[in-house]
């Protein structure tokens, strides 16, 4: 093609100046007239033959190049498709890969159990907790199925009536059968089943040692004959219920845990936890995270879902509600001579009772009370006066505030307590309280003040004609809740006019119970094996390596082809 051009440009202009100078007018007189005439004819012929030459050589070098032409444009074509076979095939294998690793689904291996009975002072609960087998960050997703509450004292009262142990075993067993129900039967040997006994048992341990393992001796009997995995029936600490309180208020209130828009379980971000204020029979528990460099014997760290925190969790024993109102009541019998007409200013007027002596002094809480001539059958009368200045006087005295005179960070008998800080959470007998004078959920000091001073001096007639549904045992004694609650509360922990507002009395949250055994099943649940999720892949194995490989070597074959292709149009 190149030496057709070349003769196109070259040859023609040639010709045509050859022909210029056979007929240049200096040439006409060098030859005559005949030479000149024969030498122009074999001029133009040779001329003749040279052009058709150059036009033939062009023509053909025009077909050529209409050829070359085509086959360039095949090879684009050729190279285009090429190309765009090797990205679809990229994109196949992205696609595939993608759908594999990210779209996989988890089949869960079902739900695991656990049992724990709350042994409280003055009742029984049993509980059924359940949470997904697989667990999250080595604790579970735990939730409460049911409950189940024995009927009767607690079980630190067991071997004082036969009668009534007879009721309270039979309500047990009735318990449990109710709760066997509700697990499937292949997850009965796996079921863990614990027994945690609280103040009760824990003030029944310190007076008669020898009857408080008897009761755990035969309670662990029964339970190690059900079918599940027995596991523990033990007394615990004070400072465990605070802690196991803390534990569940905080999951409770998606402190730990929430799910996100893909309903995946995630730690929230910037979480803050919420102290526990727990109000039993026999002690009260507050708990609340504390800085991290705090220390002491009341700090524990705790590890849950991935995260540590830094509690400070205290019992005062002796201080729950049951026990703080033997404590007024040993307090005014000991200060009076006359037992048969005793005033009481907690009392409603009009209410008036009358219980034996060791009914009040019997008890751990009050042996130190004991009037100079005690009789345990002695009865004691109590009237009822409707006085609240003389109420709040009488219980404010049973707590022991001097010690902390002068002391910072420090609540009463002279425990250290940090600096309260964030939102608390109060249930149990503080949720009650709180009810019996409408101030349930967040309410200002002074309304709780206005509220408990107006129930207070009520009589009996009217508390009785607008709280029908309330038992008289309990109705009888609200006045004095109510005084014992705020003294705990602004004299004991140190809540004010500012911070009162951070309270929250709720009974429950979200529908569950908010109690110490949640967090206990929580925390136990941290050593409770954890078993792997099932994968489901969206495409089988086979068929996923089948088109991996496949679209692989498509991929090769392309790019290999490209390369070559590139390479020959270029050079």
């Amino acid at each position: 093609m190149a030496r057709s051009c070349l003769l196109g440009v070259i040859a023609k202009p040639l010709l045509f100046y050859l022909l210029s100078i056979a007929f240049s007018p200096s040439h006409t007189n060098i030859c005559t007239h005949s030479h000149t005439h024969i030498q122009t004819q074999l001029h133009i012929h040779s001329l003749a033959r040279l052009d058709r030459m150059i036009n033939k050589e062009s023509q053909s070098s025009d077909h050529l190049t209409t050829a070359s032409r085509r086959g360039v444009r095949m090879a684009k074509v050729a190279i285009a498709f090429a190309a765009a076979f090797m990205l679809a095939s990229i994109a196949v294998i992205i696609s595939i890969a993608v759908v594999q690793t990210h779209k996989k689904t988890y089949i869960s291996r079902g739900l695991k159990y656990g049992i724990v009975l709350d042994a409280g002072s003055s009742r029984t609960t049993v509980y059924l907790y359940e949470w997904p087998a697989e667990k999250e960050n080595n604790t579970g997703v735990v939730s409460e199925t049911t409950k189940c509450q024995v009927e009767g004292p607690g079980i630190s009262d067991l071997g004082k009536y036969e009668d009534q142990d007879k009721k309270t075993w039979k309500s047990l067993k009735d318990c449990i059968a109710k709760i066997t129900e509700a697990i499937p039967s292949h997850r009965h040997n796996s079921t863990p089943v614990f027994l945690g006994a609280t103040a009760g048992m824990r003030l029944l341990h310190m007076k008669d040692e020898e009857t408080s393992n008897a009761i755990l001796k035969n309670i662990k009997n029964y339970l190690s004959s059900l079918p599940f995995n027995f596991q523990n029936a033990s007394i615990i600490s004070g400072q465990e219920e605070g802690l196991y309180g803390w534990i569940t208020v905080n999951y409770l209130k998606g402190n730990f845990l929430e799910k996100n828009l893909w309903n995946a379980w995630v730690h929230p971000h910037g979480a803050e936890t919420v102290g526990s204020l727990d109000l039993g029979g026999a002690s009260t528990q507050i708990a609340f995270a504390t800085s991290d460099d705090a220390k002491g014997e009341d700090i524990i760290k705790v590890s849950l879902y991935g995260y540590e925190y830094n509690i400070y969790t205290h019992s005062f024993l002796c201080y729950g509600k049951n026990e703080a109102e033997k404590r007024v009541l040993a307090k005014l019998a000991k200060e009076s001579t006359n037992w048969a007409n005793l005033k009481h200013p907690c009392y409603p007027s009009g209410y008036n009772t009358s219980m034996l002596a060791e009914d009040v002094f019997g008890s751990e809480c009050t042996k130190n009370d004991l009037p100079s001539k005690y009789s345990p059958k002695r009865s004691i009368t109590f009237l009822g006066q409707s006085n609240p200045e003389q109420c709040k006087f009488l219980v404010r005295s049973i707590f022991d505030l001097a010690s902390c005179q002068g002391s910072e960070n420090c609540s009463f008998e002279g425990v250290y307590q940090p600096p309260l800080n964030g939102d608390f959470m109060a249930y149990a007998g503080f949720y009650w309280t709180a009810l019996a004078l409408k101030v349930e959920g967040s309410k200002s000091m002074e309304t709780f003040k206005t509220n408990m001073k107006l129930f207070c001096s009520k009589d009996w007639k009217t508390l009785k004609t607008s709280n029908k549904d309330i038992k008289d045992s309990y109705l009888k004694s609200n006045c004095f809740s109510a005084n014992y609650v705020h003294s705990i509360l602004a004299d004991g922990y140190k809540f004010n006019t500012d911070n009162w507002k951070n309270l929250n009395f709720q009974k429950e949250v979200n529908k569950t119970s908010i109690a110490w055994s949640l967090g206990y099943m929580l925390a136990l649940s941290n050593m409770i094996p954890a078993e792997g999720k099932i994968i489901k892949l969206p495409i089988n194995n086979v068929l996923f390596t089948g088109l991996l490989l496949l679209f692989s070597a498509l991929t090769i074959i392309t790019l290999t082809y490209l390369v070559i292709a590139l390479v020959r149009f270029c050079y």
